[in-house]
């Protein structure tokens, strides 16, 4: 029997969602990312606890990768793997969101692989932020946030009081890319 609709977009998120482990023995960050395109990941940037960063695939595949580029004040961080192995996902348009619109999203809460959690958009703060009333849990940081065609809306960032949590959206993720595009042709 072929999964439902929102099954197979969960799955497909899954595929293209990572644990991100980083640090040393007493610093450690753990979190999820996503892949963007082939051996390029973003994460949180509170996720990466110094230089040594692994990267474990939907199959349990470990990779090393290295920092590409990084904003504090974004809270983003964009990794190289070259040996990693996955399906790119697909950015969305953050500011077609309404709130009401029902989102999905996959991390890594507590160690569970490609857990995943669905939700309402409950209101946007501008064009970087998305509050949702998700489940979300230490680890789903760098997650997806996705629409329901699967199209990722933002990066899961925070957990609020109250069941919400917050996501960067897609707009502020792709000016964040934009600033690396613009620093190779400078």
């Amino acid at each position: 029997m072929p999964l439902p609709v929102p099954g197979r977009i969960a799955e497909a998120l899954r595929r293209s969602t990572v644990h991100v482990r980083s640090g040393t023995a007493t610093a450690q960050g753990s979190g999820s990312g996503i892949i963007l395109a082939p051996h390029r990941v973003l994460t949180n940037a509170h996720v990466l606890r110094g230089r040594r960063v692994e990267i474990e695939d939907w199959e349990g595949r470990r990779v090393h990768a290295s920092l590409v580029m990084t904003s504090a004040r974004r809270d983003l961080a964009l990794l190289e793997a070259p040996a990693l192995r996955g399906s790119p996902a697909m950015l969305g348009d953050s500011d077609l969101l309404r709130p009401g619109a029902p989102v999905l999203a996959i991390g890594n809460p507590f160690g569970f692989t490609g857990a995943i959690s669905t939700g309402i958009v409950h209101r946007l703060a501008g064009h970087d932020w998305i509050c949702a009333d998700l489940q979300l849990a230490p680890g789903n940081s760098g997650g997806p946030l996705a629409d329901f065609q699967g199209r990722v809306v933002g990066l899961n960032t925070m957990i609020a009081a109250g069941g919400l949590a917050f996501a960067i959206s897609s707009r502020a993720l792709q000016r964040f890319l934009s600033d690396l595009r613009l620093a190779r042709t400078a």
